[in-house]
């Protein structure tokens, strides 16, 4: 959930005040940096990101091949290769190209953080001077420099140029998951179970809440510029249109935890409330929207001062309910309220997997989880980061103090949200490649961590060539087992 539901100034000249206009590119150039850190320490501490979050759409492309082969009478399999090897390299390249790269060019198509934080250093250079020669040189508008700024990003990506063939990558994987969000998996008159909803298209759909203002700004300069050179009028429909653009990111997150109830009802999954539960959580975050946007439109001072203190019972409430989801469900973390009292991590309290007692490492790993893929003190910071950028609309009671204006205060609730994601992104894909795994080279990934929290300084190469050692010693010993037993 963002942490910043609420709207900025809506009326006003053509012109549009600079720092409304000129957030929503910025935000967005600094979510592709930050998503450019993510990159890198999914990297440091050995996550294969690709394949978590092109895992689901692997084992769909699989299940309807085989589906197919049925059909058809019997597989294939004798006349081209498993369903499993075509479907993965076909998806990775689909899914996964946008940070695996091409064929044609692996090395110009990869996406590594260099060129992720490099492209968002240039984006956000080339929008500081289109809108100074813009508004400053020309003398035109703040919305002729937006226009401007997006379509010198666009004519540079068309270009035919090797050095940009991972973007135009990239954007094309961002066009393929945003139409799988619009389409729809759940059907009324459908029979049979519903496509459940793969985790990337789960993980996309969170990042888009992120950027839940975003959207707002954009239907906010949509009206802008359709008014344009007059101001925009004080109507109800200046309103709704920009708020619900700024809620469409909610209701498709929603939806999906609907669809993944009606699949869990289908199949008596007893754990399909968490679903209807989560649904309810994202609800929590369009009351904000719509009373934000009411107060625009009130005319008197005391029934703006009741919708503020109404505004503010609701933030409270949404960051609460988010807060614990993200400790709870998208981390897998503090799931056994006994082992949330002191005496536990005192009286040094065991985990018993397999059948054997294990005493934690840490109290880190005792209340929140055994395995921390970033360890016990990364994973503490960054859960102490998002408690506090959860709540960090608070600054609204120091707006008139911190900022010069309340599109100022928005924007920088804005980066601290985004900046709360990235930090979001970490956690939840390590949580979701430990349930991918079971238990799969648990023991090679347990003494990866336990070496990283031992040497936390570990240099990238030295951290890999270890891990890969120990992973390739204990496939050497399960082949040497498997020999000894057909023997």
């Amino acid at each position: 959930m963002s942490s910043s539901h609420e709207v900025g100034e809506i009326f006003g000249d053509g012109n549009g005040p600079a720092s409304a206009l000129l957030r929503s590119p910025t935000v967005i150039i600094a979510a592709v940096g930050l998503w450019g850190m993510n990159v890198y320490l999914f990297r440091l501490f050995g996550i294969d990101y690709i394949h978590v979050l092109t895992l689901d759409l692997i084992k769909e492309k699989e299940t309807g091949e085989r589906g197919e082969d049925k059909d058809n009478g019997g597989p294939s399999a004798l006349s081209s290769p498993s369903p499993g090897s075509a479907s993965k390299s076909h998806l990775h390249h689909q899914v996964g190209s946008a940070s695996n790269g091409v064929a044609n060019n692996a090395a110009d198509a990869e996406v590594t953080w260099v060129k992720l934080v490099v492209l968002s250093l240039s984006l956000l250079l080339l929008l500081h001077l289109t809108a100074i020669l813009w508004i400053d040189v020309i003398g035109g508008s703040t919305i002729g420099a937006i226009f401007a700024f997006y379509t010198s990003v666009a004519i540079g990506i068309a270009l035919p140029l090797p050095s940009t063939a991972w973007i135009r990558t990239s954007i094309i994987t961002v066009f393929q998951r945003t139409f799988e969000l619009l389409h729809p998996r759940c059907y009324c008159l459908q029979a049979g179970i519903p496509r459940p909803v793969p985790f990337v298209d789960v993980f996309f759909a969170d990042i888009l809440c992120s950027l839940s203002k975003v959207f707002f700004d954009w239907g906010m300069l949509w009206h802008l510029a359709w008014h344009y050179p007059e101001p925009v009028p004080e109507d109800m429909h200046t309103i709704v249109i920009p708020s619900l653009a700024a809620s469409l990111p909610y209701l498709i997150r929603a939806r999906q935890c609907i669809v993944m109830h009606t699949i869990g009802t289908m199949q008596n999954d007893p754990k399909r409330y968490q679903h209807m539960l989560n649904a309810i959580k994202y609800s929590t975050s369009l009351w904000p929207l719509i009373v934000s946007a009411y107060q625009k439109v009130v005319e008197t001072e005391e029934e703006r001062a009741r919708l503020e203190i109404m505004l503010i019972v609701l933030f409270a409430i949404n960051s609460t309910y988010s807060l614990a989801w993200d400790i709870i469900m998208d981390w897998g973390m503090m799931q056994n309220p006994l082992i949330m009292v002191p005496e536990s991590c005192a009286g040094g309290a065991s985990t018993f997997s397999g059948g054997v007692s294990k005493t934690p490492e840490s109290c880190a790993h005792l209340v929140l989880r055994p395995r921390l893929r970033f360890g016990a003190v990364t994973s503490v910071v960054i859960l102490c980061i998002d408690t506090v950028l959860r709540y960090c609309w608070v600054l609204r009671f120091y707006e008139k103090d911190l900022f010069p204006n309340k599109d100022v205060y928005i924007l920088c609730t804005q980066f601290l949200e985004a900046i709360r994601r990235s930090l979001w992104n970490l956690l939840r894909v390590e949580w979701e490649n430990i349930k991918q795994t079971k238990g799969k080279d648990a023991e090679s990934d347990l003494e990866m961590v336990e070496s990283l929290e031992t040497n936390p300084f570990l240099p990238v190469s030295a951290m890999t060539m270890e891990h890969s050692r120990r992973r390739e010693t204990s496939k050497e010993r399960s082949k040497s087992k498997s020999f000894r037993n057909e023997s």
